[in-house]
């Protein structure tokens, strides 16, 4: 049996968000894969842990641990409508001690491979591994990282990684993540792991994070995506890779890869008919209710970028 931990962080918000992402990682487990799954949220709040707490009846291959986080980043630096949770990450190695290495999620994520490949990936000497975000392919955040005097071309992503505890925890690397609570980070918890573990971050290929921004890029068939991936791991990223909604969320409107998420809450033992039905009734609805000048927008866009 092979023993994947792996940590999500999420308030009463993301119950359900968090419910798909766990389901779709398990309807993709391997059969001797068990996960080890860790949710960490406030001390302060009282989670809704019915439906988490069902998953195991579902997926045998699995269980649910739960861990407090207290008030130390309560107050830090928000944006974005990104909240406190999003720093517990930071905190793995103290709050889940019992392993070396562990995988951090995020949950608007959809997962479409087992992970094992994945853990295993060796990252001795290295504090995090994560997804080369590309920032640099975008202007405005190729200077933003300039300013902070980070090199864009070398920025991971944040929402899944591969926490290599054993050498944060050596080099106490938990305490200057502290350091920087306070400091008004555009992309938070990103930019804290950017600064603090230059230098020692293990790259790891697309399909461990495929992102909206990636995606665009990759669809666009923009040469400086090459420059950082590799064609075959593009075309793992597209079809097997997992699915990490960081901009819109599929459960609110409509995004790139959104049919991928419903997909996965269709088959979730969490499907709810009456959710799934108000949700593409109310965007009919929408859509009938707009003015003409934006419908003909609509049409222009179809026709004129749709067809290229």
């Amino acid at each position: 049996m092979n023993i994947i931990p792996i940590a999500f962080a999420f308030d009463n918000n993301l119950v359900m968000p968090a419910c798909i992402c766990i389901s779709s990682l398990m309807m993709n487990a391997k059969e001797d894969t068990f996960y080890d799954i860790f949710i960490l949220h406030s001390a302060s709040e009282n989670l809704n842990k019915f439906n988490l707490d069902r998953i195991p009846s579902y997926y045998k291959n699995c269980r649910i641990q739960y861990r407090t986080v207290g008030d130390e980043f309560d107050g830090a630096f928000e944006i974005r409508g990104i909240t406190t949770p999003a720093y517990y990450r930071l905190l793995i190695p103290e709050l889940i001690p019992e392993y070396d290495k562990i995988i951090y999620s995020d949950v608007d994520v959809v997962f479409r491979n087992d992970l094992g490949d994945i853990y295993n990936t060796d990252i001795s000497g290295y504090y995090m591994g994560g997804v080369n975000s590309v920032a640099h392919m975008d202007n405005d955040t190729n200077r933003y990282y300039a300013e902070l005097g980070l090199d864009a071309k070398h920025i991971i992503y944040s929402g899944n990684l591969i926490i290599n505890s054993r050498e944060i925890i050596k080099d106490n690397i938990i305490a200057r993540f502290r350091e920087l609570r306070d400091r008004k980070l555009k992309f938070q918890d990103m930019d804290m792991i950017n600064i603090v573990c230059q230098g020692k971050i293990k790259y790891l290929p697309p399909q461990f994070c495929w992102t909206n921004y990636i995606n665009k890029y990759a669809v666009e068939q923009n040469p400086q995506l090459l420059e950082v991936f590799t064609e075959e791991d593009i075309h793992l990223a597209k079809n097997k890779g997992l699915v990490h909604y960081n901009g819109q969320k599929p459960w609110k409107g409509y995004c790139v890869n959104f049919d991928i998420w419903w997909e996965y809450y269709r088959k979730s033992p969490f499907f709810d008919e009456k959710f799934y039905f108000d949700f593409f009734y109310n965007k009919l609805d929408e859509l009938d209710q707009l003015p003409l000048i934006k419908r003909i927008k609509i049409l222009v866009r179809y026709f004129v970028y749709g067809k290229k």
